[in-house]
């Protein structure tokens, strides 16, 4: 019988299950889309940031800066690209922040739990509660999973980021806005394979699958990009595509115990994929205290035909 199971199949549910499997737990993940990645893990900037601005104390930021100490044997075993180009903020500069293919990291990730023992399945949509312990990583739909459990505690709603991407611009590091409390802004950075993406936006929404990108965004996004990059004012966008983080109403990062049965991790926002091996270290110790963890095992995931931000 699996101990325990996990939904949701981005990074940080592929995480989770990488946690568990390594200390022996008998693990099986359910993504309802037909690929990992496939909603706001795929969607979004792929910067994983250092927690520099992130409010001190707050769980969050915890996470943040652990993930940051775990990052480097992960990326290294699993072979996961990523390039520390640091960031600059006005004339500051903020150096460990680095960019990545989200979709090659949630990837990476689940290969690696599934050599750790762990059992992948994708396509499946749980609409019903199961009759195991159950770790909600559902990310827009976690509220819609907890209701499964009779937990009403928490309600999701989905905040669009629209992107634009351009070729031909030339830039070597994160360029980042003062961000503010409810997001970090319209950031300009370079990808692993030479394209430079602005945004996001950050438009709050009912609809979870509403994944269009707004006529008015591209203009939204270049007025505010161009005061890091000059040259994005003349550009024209290769590629655009739009990701919707799993806002909670009122809270932020819920991981939490809910019943005997059921362990929350919702209400992610954006900086889920930088967080994401901290929330799993938490989420593991939670389920299975102070087990060791088995090595991680060196596998190999071939990168995608085409760059992350034209898939998504």
């Amino acid at each position: 019988m699996t101990d325990v199971a996990v939904i949701g199949g981005g990074v940080v549910g592929t995480a989770v299950t990488l946690a568990l499997a390594r200390r022996g737990v008998d693990t099986v993940l359910y993504e309802a889309r037909d690929r990992l990645a496939g909603a706001a893990s795929g969607s979004n900037s792929g910067i994983l940031h250092t927690g520099f601005d992130s409010v001190p104390g707050e769980l969050e930021t915890r996470l943040i800066l652990r993930s940051a100490e775990l990052r480097g044997e992960v990326v290294e075993t699993l072979g996961i690209p990523v390039r520390r180009c640091g960031a600059l903020l006005g004339d500051r500069v903020i150096e460990g922040e680095s960019i990545t293919d989200p979709v090659h990291y949630t990837r990476a990730l689940a290969a690696a739990a599934e050599a750790c023992g762990a059992d992948v399945r994708t396509g499946v949509h749980v609409t019903e509660r199961l009759d195991t312990l159950t770790v909600n990583c559902a990310g827009l739909y976690a509220d819609d999973v907890a209701r499964l459990y009779g937990d009403e505690s928490f309600e999701i709603y989905p905040r669009k980021g629209e992107f634009f991407a351009f070729e031909g611009l030339a830039l070597d590091r994160i360029l980042l806005p003062p961000p503010t409390r409810r997001t970090k802004g319209v950031l300009v950075f370079p990808t692993l394979d030479g394209a430079v993406v602005a945004g996001p936006t950050a438009v709050d929404q009912t609809d979870k699958e509403d994944w269009s990108v707004r006529p008015e965004a591209l203009a939204e996004v270049r007025a505010k990009a161009a005061e890091l990059l000059p040259a994005i004012a003349g550009a024209e966008p290769v590629a655009s595509w739009a990701g919707l983080r799993p806002a909670g109403r009122g809270v932020n990062y819920v991981i939490r115990r809910a019943s005997a049965d059921l362990i929350n991790v919702a209400a992610i926002r954006s900086t889920g994929l930088t967080a994401s091996l901290g929330i799993a270290e938490y989420v593991a110790e939670m389920i299975a205290p102070g087990v060791p963890q088995a090595p991680l095992p060196p596998v190999t995931v071939e990168p995608s035909k085409e760059p992350w931000w034209r898939r998504s």
